[in-house]
């Protein structure tokens, strides 16, 4: 497999009245063509600003997005908008994103007409159609609202849109998290269903560590805009290195009372984003934490094959050894 997208010291700051906020700092990573890379972490981390920069929704401050090596963080407003044809989003939303005035079919043909794919309104009728079967729509819905739908139909249109375009990657930006259980795991198969068949790459943003584990290959850890952990899937649940990421397993609720007496609970308050000083934004609620964190900001290491962490506590710079305890 080759890489897809790429993405480098990639920053997103806002200006607000006290400075600067931090939505995304210094991230990195990259996905390899037909994988999904899931981002977790505490609500206002920073991953749905992480994948609507990516996608230049929110325009970044600095760094380098490179899909198929172009460098999209340097394209013109023409060419971005040629781009978005290769590169798509899925809301949490999905009310939220559909026009209430527009039927569903109206709503998976907008794009085919923005970007001028097909001549004639019978190819675009076909094409809406294919695509409607394509997610699981029956034809007889064809001239129907939003209103008329539940969550997880709604949900069926939206990602029908964004593959109206033929696109090779989309970030996901919760895409199930306002949606029943039952019908969450739906969505889930067929967005895993869709990537086989048609070979798509996707950032998956979710808060539910088990929907991650259920459809991610790699999972990287945010915090505070700061990837503090990046990992194969098997090597984030089986082997986690950061103590955030620790945390965020042991909230997952267990029938073991043992395991959950000797699970790791965060206390004190989450520092600010705006303006932050150096060191690991996480020194504050860590209980391992020592001078070292907040002395300067930690390198994200590679300790193990295609294993990254930032936390001086996890690694001996030097021979990169895992020391955590």
């Amino acid at each position: 497999m080759s890489t897809l997208l790429e993405v480098k010291n990639l920053n997103k700051y806002f200006k607000v009245a006290s400075g600067e906020l931090h939505a995304v700092d210094n991230v990195s990573f990259a996905i390899e063509e037909g994988e999904t890379l899931g981002i977790v972490g505490e609500s206002g981390c920073g991953k749905s600003t992480l994948g609507r920069a990516i996608l230049r929704l929110h325009e970044p401050t600095a760094g380098r997005i490179l899909f198929e090596g172009m460098d999209v963080a340097s394209f013109d407003e023409e060419d971005m908008r040629q781009m978005r044809q290769h590169m798509q989003i899925i809301f949490q939303d999905p009310y939220a994103s559909l026009n209430p005035r527009m039927t569903i079919s109206q709503s998976i043909e907008e794009p085919l007409i923005a970007f001028k794919i097909y001549k004639t309104e019978a190819e675009r009728r076909k094409r809406v159609e294919e695509l409607m079967e394509l997610v699981g729509l029956s034809a007889r819905v064809y001239n129907s609202y939003p209103h008329e739908f539940d969550g997880g139909r709604r949900q069926r249109v939206v990602i029908a849109r964004a593959l109206a375009v033929n696109p090779k990657f989309i970030v996901c930006d919760e895409p199930v998290s306002a949606l029943d259980v039952s019908v969450q795991a739906q969505i889930l198969n067929l967005m895993m269903e869709l990537q086989k068949k048609l070979k798509l790459t996707y950032i998956f943003i979710s808060h539910d560590l088990s929907v991650v584990r259920h459809i991610s290959d790699h999972v990287g850890v945010m915090y505070l805009g700061k990837l503090v952990e990046l990992a194969p899937k098997k090597e984030i649940f089986n082997r986690p290195l950061h103590p955030y990421t620790n945390a965020l397993l042991a909230a997952i609720p267990s029938i073991n009372l043992e395991q959950e007496k000797k699970k790791l609970i965060l206390q004190g308050e989450i520092s600010s984003p705006i303006n932050p000083p150096p060191g690991c934004r996480f020194a504050v609620r860590c209980p391992f934490a020592t001078d070292c964190c907040t002395a300067s900001d930690p390198e994200f290491v590679e300790v193990f094959p295609g294993h990254f962490v930032a936390c001086p506590r996890c690694i001996e710079v030097q021979g990169k050894k895992f020391v955590y305890e």
